[in-house]
């Protein structure tokens, strides 16, 4: 996308035309030489290529010479915008641009006159980087580059019609201009560098690198199964010892196990155990042989039963021998 502007340089003020006193010069200075044309209103453009600037004159196109931009702010609304004079050859001169200029009666009497002084060209030019491309027009002027604010508000290189896609996808308005559209591309790639360093170097007070974080979950993973195996043991110490004082019965045991299992288990069962009284004495019998000169001690299972029941030993071992032989 290109623009076309108005323009008058401070280095050069304004270009005279009523330097020859004759009549109106046949050759004009069109832009001061580059590379850089600077603008009284801080505007800025580049002339790099002169030569390509000259070389895009177009015969069958020349560009005119009119009154205070009028072809480029009249003649759009569909108002007069008459040619006073027409460029028919550009060439460059010390780096500068120069046309050659075929008057009409009325633009040669308005200079000669000096009814009008000074020339400002309106070109072509590259928005992106201020390259001028092209002659496209000329106006005559008193006033260079001092109101071109108002003759440019139809041409203004700061409210260039930028692409609706471009800025809905920037999120901005369809009216953005293209200064608009620069500052929120400009926020974009501050943020990105914003993300991509807190991306290398994360909050420590949020995140922890993944080898802190698989460590510690190896130690949680360790601490919780160290204190399932100490949990079981102190479940299997609590009923086992329940069962030796004859609080409950040894066929119970993986009841009351599963009971100090649960959640809170093992305190509700070490509270039963304390109030339960002794349901099974000792017989006195633990570890001592059966009667007949059979050596085999009773077990603990055998010597609970004893006492649930109120056996002695021999009669224990005499029902037990009595079921074998039936």
């Amino acid at each position: 996308m290109t623009r076309t502007t108005p323009i008058s340089s401070p280095s050069l003020p304004g270009i005279a035309l009523n330097a020859a006193d004759s009549g109106a010069p046949d050759w004009v200075q069109l832009t001061p030489a580059g590379p850089r044309i600077l603008g009284r209103d801080g505007r800025w453009w580049t002339l790099t290529d002169p030569d390509a600037v000259a070389a895009r004159l177009d015969p069958a196109k020349e560009p005119q010479i009119d009154i205070e931009h009028a072809s480029q702010l009249q003649a759009p609304q569909g108002l007069p915008a008459p040619a006073v004079g027409w460029i028919k050859a550009i060439e460059v001169r010390e780096g500068a641009l120069w046309g050659r200029v075929e008057w009409t009666p009325v633009g040669t009497t308005l200079v000669t006159e000096r009814a009008y002084r000074y020339l400002s060209p309106a070109f072509r030019f590259d928005p992106a980087t201020g390259e001028i491309l092209e002659i496209v027009c000329a106006g005559l002027t008193n006033t260079p580059n001092l109101e071109l604010a108002a003759l440019n508000a139809a041409q203004n290189p700061e409210t260039p019609d930028m692409d609706k896609a471009v800025l809905e996808a920037l999120g901005l308005a369809a009216t953005a201009t293209a200064a608009d559209a620069l500052v929120a591309i400009n926020t974009l790639k501050s943020e990105k560098v914003v993300a991509l360093n807190a991306a290398q170097h994360p909050d420590p007070a949020q995140f922890v690198p993944r080898a802190d974080h698989d460590l510690a979950l190896n130690r949680i993973t360790q601490f919780e199964a160290d204190a399932k195996t100490r949990a079981e043991a102190e479940a299997v110490a609590a009923v086992e010892a329940a069962i030796t004082a004859g609080k409950v019965a040894p066929a119970s045991r993986d009841y009351h196990l599963a009971t100090c299992r649960a959640e809170g288990g093992l305190q509700r069962f070490r509270d039963f155990a304390a109030a339960q009284p002794v349901i099974a004495p000792p017989s006195g019998l633990d570890g001592k042989p059966l009667p007949g000169g059979s050596q085999k001690a009773l077990t603990a299972d055998d010597l609970a039963v004893c006492r649930q029941f109120g056996m002695s030993a021999e009669e224990f071992s005499a029902a037990r021998a009595a079921e074998q032989k039936e």
